[in-house]
């Protein structure tokens, strides 16, 4: 036991970070950051055409209501976030939402899903895994009728919290949500 070395913590520091950081992955430590409110809103858009987007409209799809199971899988997305992605830091989540818009002048549908937690990382990733889970469920029900679908747009339109503070997306909001985001966050 005597030749054990006595550091200090700021030789501590050096001597974690010269032998983690010399890795090529490393999740962005956050244990000195303080929680804030974080929200993040996501969107995402997939074409169906137009025999599908008449048969989830007349809720007559074979394999069931492609929007509402959308909606669920939402959720599940939005809880599995950091089992799927392998930096992303598990959160606990305080509320998530999705809205499913039909767009019936381009057979589309699109996929909303708003995110928000008090903690110490941003919730954008959850968001986007939202959007995504459902997107993917739509995807799912509806190939049986016609694969050629088409998944896009995917992006982050709002992130609020934290250090940096409100992000709103240079592209802008739809018109139904700017009453909405832009009066509670301007």
């Amino acid at each position: 036991m005597s030749k054990l070395k006595i550091i200090n913590q700021e030789e501590l520091k050096d001597w974690a970070k010269e032998v983690f950081q010399k890795n090529s992955f490393n999740m962005v430590d956050v244990s000195s950051k303080k929680e804030t409110f974080r929200r993040a809103l996501a969107s995402g858009k997939i074409y169906v055409g137009k025999e599908v987007f008449d048969l989830i409209k007349n809720k007559k799809m074979p394999k069931g209501d492609p929007i509402t199971l959308a909606e669920v899988s939402a959720v599940l997305g939005v809880k599995k976030t950091s089992e799927l992605i392998p930096l992303c830091h598990p959160l606990p989540i305080d509320h998530t939402a999705t809205k499913i818009i039909m767009n019936e002048y381009d057979s589309s549908l699109e996929v909303f899903c708003v995110v928000s937690t008090v903690a110490k990382t941003g919730v954008e990733m959850e968001a986007i895994m939202g959007v995504n889970s459902a997107l993917i469920t739509i995807y799912d029900l509806s190939k049986i009728v016609n694969p050629h679908l088409k998944i896009d747009n995917i992006k982050l339109l709002i992130k609020e919290g934290g250090k940096s503070g409100l992000w709103k997306n240079p592209d802008g909001l739809p018109d139904f949500l700017k009453n909405i985001f832009y009066e509670n966050i301007s």
